[in-house]
């Protein structure tokens, strides 16, 4: 069995982080290589990993999706989690998620506090900026700039001190946890590739708020996309406490992200090739 996990070109062999589901696919018979996404591909299954440029290339990385037919996590999937307004989609499902608006020039509802502002289509951090609590006038003037919708959320300041807590569900399972430490700050710098915003990681366990509120996003975006948890491969569940304490939604990751494989114990890349063989299975 062929695996092909799916990359772009700044990064011909991902950013390390996978580099020990080589060995771990390879114990259980399937063969696993990279891929730049955009290629011609045949494979019986092509892993979405480090695509991190399809953001400049949104229309043709969507084609290229919906031309592969076993791809995961679906294109379907990757087409409603590639546009961040499927933030508003769960919070109407009711999960807590950051408070948040749709925004385009013209945009008047502001937060009161310090704010952030992020384009609706992104990876890695890129374009997102925090800004002070009445700056309304350079972030109107950010949101011309940046010519696209985007989201407008309040600052969750607690992030400053604990950062954010990353859940990571494999085959529809939870599998671990890591902190990242908080991103938008003075100090923050790009890896060489220029793709992603160099962060802080470290291994984590969550508590079982968090665990709740993880399982519910996942379930609500299975509703959402007509799949079951298993239909996944994987998923990153990004939350961050807020003013009180409980734990909210930030992100989704269900396209490309970092999973924190070095943040973990090495059981996790084996969880990550069963996860993989039981969905060659399903093919």
């Amino acid at each position: 069995m062929k695996v092909l996990f799916a990359t772009c070109a700044g990064l011909p062999a991902g950013d390390g982080d996978d580099d020990a589901l080589f060995g771990a696919l390879a114990d259980v018979g399937v063969h696993a290589d990279w891929v730049e996404w955009g290629t011609p591909v045949e494979s019986d299954l092509v892993v979405l990993r480090a695509t991190w440029d399809y953001t400049e290339r949104l229309p043709e990385f969507l084609s290229w999706c919906d031309a592969q037919p076993a791809l995961v996590n679906p294109a379907g999937v990757v087409r409603w989690n590639t546009d961040k307004s499927y933030l508003l989609d769960l919070a109407r499902a009711g999960v807590p998620v950051v408070p948040t608006a749709l925004a385009e020039p013209g945009f008047t509802d502001w937060p009161d506090g310090e704010f952030v502002v992020k384009p609706v289509v992104g990876a890695g951090s890129r374009g997102v900026l925090r800004f002070a609590a009445g700056d309304r006038d350079a972030a109107a003037r950010y949101l011309v700039e940046l010519g696209v919708r985007a989201l407008v959320q309040p600052y969750q300041a607690d992030v400053d001190v604990v950062g954010e807590t990353a859940l990571v569900f494999l085959g529809g399972q939870y599998s671990h946890a890591f902190t990242k430490g908080a991103m938008l700050t003075p100090d923050v710098e790009y890896d060489e590739s220029g793709l992603y915003v160099v962060e802080r990681l470290a291994g984590a366990s969550p508590s079982a708020a968090q665990r709740r509120v993880a399982e519910d996003a996942l379930d609500a975006a299975g509703a959402l996309t007509g799949l079951a948890r298993h239909d996944l491969l994987y998923a990153r569940v990004d939350l961050v406490p807020g003013a009180d304490g409980s734990p909210l939604l930030l992100e989704l990751e269900l396209v490309e992200p970092s999973l924190g494989f070095r943040q973990t114990d090495a059981t996790a890349p084996l969880r990550f090739a069963s996860a993989v063989r039981a969905a060659l299975a399903r093919r």
